[in-house]
């Protein structure tokens, strides 16, 4: 049925809300509840709706952009290059319109192109600066990504140093990917020890990326496939193809298996060999990216805002198996979403066995009118996510029952509640122990309190054996306590303690993200520091004054008022209190400093310190940085090796600083 423009509007807004929930599980938190193919549908939708009514396309939609924002517990990395996501399709149709539209634009040109193996894993971007591994980010926002670098160093197939003759800079791209048999292994021995498996190979790989303590990572059976490069000085290469030989020479893994196509035949030809050797490969895959071979015809296809036009990737087909559902049980996420899971007559699915799957949520049961006692179709989404993707009502003898989504957490017993216009259904206590793990952990992190020591394993530990009952247990922790866990010696138990002592004169702010209020990030977190100066002023605003801060607005502002309203949390917060943790907002503003106040900088090349640490000194003088120069620019500060950064500077005219000039400007103001 044709929608008017306001069923449009209304479809388009409900759209954005459950892509965007749906990037943050990806993304942000490694824990997808639905498929590739069908977050894939949901931004197609969004995207015809868009074409249909232009007056409802805004620059901040999801199909104008890449990924997740970056993690705010990792230091920032802007890419050279902007790292892209690729037009995906499930069609071999689709396939064969993408290269004829290719020979459309390119008339009379013979057009070679590469067919490689998608691999499912988590994109990085490495930085080699004549042959030494600089940093490693992750692909964030496609400009701006987590600085993941210790963690990359520690996977032993990436080279520290590159090989052989080696280009003066080098952004090679790639999928860090945790292996077949590493992952089964890894799962093995959580369950063994207590703790909850992970959901696939891809979220256990980001998982592991995104750990604060490298020595997670090195435990981890992780691995790198290199696929392309973001920015290259030094070396000329005018084709694609020419890469693979160049990686290999320099020492840097690559694709198992490539090929060369000309033709929609061979494009298809290619597809179809991947699909019966790509089971063998040591990583999970799930489709073929098809890309242009010559980079001049790139150039001339260019992009769209978000993907180039010279590239797509197809989808295999995910296989599909019936079985009974038993029963519809509920997991209580992080964030306190409740998420139905069928419960299975265990099968034989893309060959490992399935007893669980998601069903998203409860508008989605009741769409596909799934019932517990069902025969159901299950889907092992990308290979990894098992899903219940169709019932087989043919087959129903009338028992079967309809699920309705408790109205009472099932970990915690607290009245769940639902916003207007969300699909998610969220528990509010924060204290629920489904919970809690994730948010001591939150709460321990860098960008929060940052309690170095108190990472996974040991905050599993200590819940586990009920040492920790919430966040405000970790001021009551002693060496007695601490010494009965694994991997504890004397010196790692006098560490934490001091880290966790240390930790209470963190700065409000820190306070106030660390305690993990639902949509409030670090931006929000200053923003009521600097306006209320200290927590009790906070809990005791009405939502109106919450809601007229910058970087809160409307449903941020409620959900902080909806916090401080939940008794479980005011008694934590009075635990804090005695624990001696700072209420007080003492951080300073911005000071309005000579030579820095109104400027906008650009930081290039190598320094003393890291460019985060050199843009906090520029910020608290009141300037502002950029990853880019234009005219706009006011400063580049350019340390050594600078590169494109500081070519553009000189030909827009924008005033150049070296480090010891820098810090002269410091000094004065």
């Amino acid at each position: 049925m044709a929608l008017n423009e306001k069923e449009a509007a209304k479809r388009v807004t409900q759209l954005r809300r459950e892509i965007e929930e749906h990037n943050q599980r990806y993304h942000e938190e490694a824990l997808p509840t639905i498929s590739d193919r069908e977050f894939d549908q949901l931004l197609r939708d969004l995207s015809d709706l868009e074409k249909q009514f232009p007056n409802l396309a805004t620059p901040d939609s999801p199909t104008q952009h890449v990924g997740g924002k970056p993690l705010k517990a990792f230091g920032q990395i802007t890419h050279r290059a902007p790292m892209l996501s690729l037009d995906n399709t499930y069609s071999e149709e689709e396939v064969t319109d993408f290269y004829r539209r290719l020979e459309r634009l390119l008339p009379n040109q013979k057009i070679p192109v590469v067919i490689e193996p998608k691999v499912d894993g988590v994109a990085v971007s490495l930085l080699y600066e004549k042959g030494a591994l600089r940093y490693a980010a992750t692909r964030g926002d496609g400009t701006v990504g987590d600085d993941i670098t210790q963690n990359i160093r520690t996977i032993q197939s990436v080279p520290k140093r590159l090989k052989g003759d080696v280009p003066k800079l080098l952004e090679v791209r790639g999928e860090a990917y945790l292996d077949k048999r590493g992952f089964a292994k890894l799962n093995a021995e959580r369950t063994k020890a207590g703790l909850p498996e992970f959901a696939n190979p891809r979220n256990a790989a980001a998982g592991s990326l995104k750990q604060l303590d490298p020595a997670i990572a090195a435990q981890r059976p992780l691995g790198v496939v290199f696929y392309g490069a973001g920015s290259i000085e030094g070396v000329e290469l005018e084709k694609h193809s020419k890469l693979f030989a160049l990686l290999k020479k320099l020492g840097l893994p690559g694709s198992e298996r490539w090929w060369l196509a000309d033709s929609v035949e061979e494009i298809l030809r290619a597809i179809h060999e991947l699909d019966q050797v790509r089971r063998d490969f040591p990583y999970q895959t799930d489709g073929a990216v098809i890309k242009v071979d010559e980079f001049a015809q790139r150039e001339i296809l260019g992009f769209t805002a978000k993907s180039p036009r010279w590239a797509i990737a197809f989808k295999y087909a995910a296989e599909r198996v019936e079985t009974r559902l038993h029963d519809i049980l509920i997991q209580v996420g992080r964030t306190g979403t409740l998420t139905p899971v069928a419960a299975l007559e265990p099968v034989i699915v893309g060959g490992s066995r399935v007893a669980r799957a998601t069903l998203h949520n409860e508008e989605e049961i009741e769409r596909k009118d799934i019932r517990i006692g069902d025969m159901v179709v299950v889907e092992k989404a990308g290979e990894v996510i098992p899903a219940v993707v169709g019932v087989r009502t043919d087959l129903r003898t009338g028992k079967e029952k309809k699920f309705r989504m408790p109205k009472h957490c099932p970990e915690c017993g607290s009245e769940v509640v639902k916003d207007e216009g969300q699909v998610a259904v969220r528990c509010v206590n924060s204290q629920c122990p489904a919970q809690l793990r994730r948010r001591i952990e939150h709460f321990a992190s860098r960008g929060a309190m940052d309690i170095e020591g108190l990472g996974e394993a040991i905050v599993s530990q200590l819940v586990e054996l009920k040492l920790l009952r919430d966040i405000g247990d970790i001021y009551g922790l002693t060496a007695a306590a601490l010494n009965d866990l694994e991997r504890m010696g004397e010196k790692s138990v006098s560490n934490l303690l001091e880290a966790i002592e240390r930790s209470k004169a963190r700065l409000l702010w820190r306070l106030i993200f660390g305690l993990g209020i639902l949509h409030v990030g670090v931006s929000a977190s200053r923003a009521l520091a600097d306006h209320f100066l200290n927590l009790d002023a906070i809990i005791q605003s009405s939502v109106e004054e919450l809601q007229r801060i910058p970087d809160v607005g409307e449903v941020v502002g409620q959900s902080i008022h909806d916090f401080f309203r939940e008794p479980g949390n005011l008694e934590l917060i009075e635990k804090l209190r005695r624990a001696g943790l700072r209420f007080e907002s003492e951080e300073k503003k911005a000071v309005a400093a000579p030579g820095f106040n109104a400027t906008t900088w650009v930081i290039t090349g190598t320094l003393s310190q890291s460019r985060d640490e050199i843009a906090e000194l520029i910020l608290a003088r009141g300037g502002k940085v950029s990853g880019s120069v234009s005219k706009k620019t006011s400063f580049v500060l350019a340390g050594e090796e600078a590169g494109s950064k500081l070519e553009k500077a000189k030909q827009l005219g924008v005033r150049i600083l070296n480090e010891t000039e820098f810090r002269k400007l410091l000094a004065a103001s």
